[in-house]
């Protein structure tokens, strides 16, 4: 493959839950935090009705993103490498800042650079299952004595709450990495049409999926 040249990387699936689920997380940041009384901009009630839908909506997607996944191999795209993961964090602490060109440009079948793998992986094994079940606790905490659990309310709370700190870090850095591409709408233009340009592609690269 030449260097500019356009790729079709993202199915319309995978672009619909990418921007179905930033608009979930989006909408239960807002109105977890005015449950918490950091501001007021639905009132109290309207913010849990809602918060609670988005979070359901949340949880049917996420099956069907696994299903997905599962059924397609992309689950092969989120294997973890530290092949050069060390390069790419260079690049973005201080390459990118020089011109230098992407240590690992994307391919159909490596879409993620180590760090995006490691990232992405830990958001999806790790700290949605954590959001899931804390809100369930914190939901379901008149049953708490039914299933013999004894644990205080603001504990759960206060870690559903980190949670929330978390994704919001997440959802900041993720949205200035989408800046970085070879124009500041080059990777959101990509989540919209599917296709994406790329500077830089060898025919065979040793760093993708297929190899690990």
């Amino acid at each position: 493959m030449q260097t500019g040249q356009t790729i079709y990387l993202y199915t319309r699936f995978e672009r619909f839950w990418h921007w179905a689920q930033a608009l979930l997380i989006i909408a239960l940041l807002l109105t977890g935090f005015e449950i918490h009384s950091v501001y007021t901009l639905m009132g109290f009630e309207s913010a849990y009705t809602v918060h609670n839908m988005c979070a359901w909506a949340w949880l049917v997607l996420y099956i069907f993103i696994i299903f997905w996944m599962l059924t397609t191999s992309e689950w092969k795209q989120y294997i973890p490498t530290f092949k050069k993961l060390f390069q790419v964090v260079w690049y973005y602490a201080v390459g990118i800042f020089q011109g230098k060109p992407h240590p690992v440009p994307k391919t159909k079948g490596a879409k993620h650079n180590p760090l995006q793998r490691l990232t992405y992986l830990g958001i999806v094994t790790v700290l949605v299952p954590f959001q899931i079940i804390t809100g369930f606790l914190y939901y379901y905490y008149n049953l708490w004595p039914d299933l013999g659990l004894s644990w205080r309310l603001s504990t759960v709370a206060y870690l559903h709450t980190a949670g929330g700190f978390a994704f919001l870090a997440f959802l900041i850095v993720h949205t200035y990495m989408t800046t970085t591409g070879h124009t500041a709408f080059a990777h959101i233009k990509a989540m919209f049409t599917g296709e994406e340009e790329v500077t830089e592609v060898d025919t065979v690269q040793d760093w993708e999926v297929k190899q690990h």
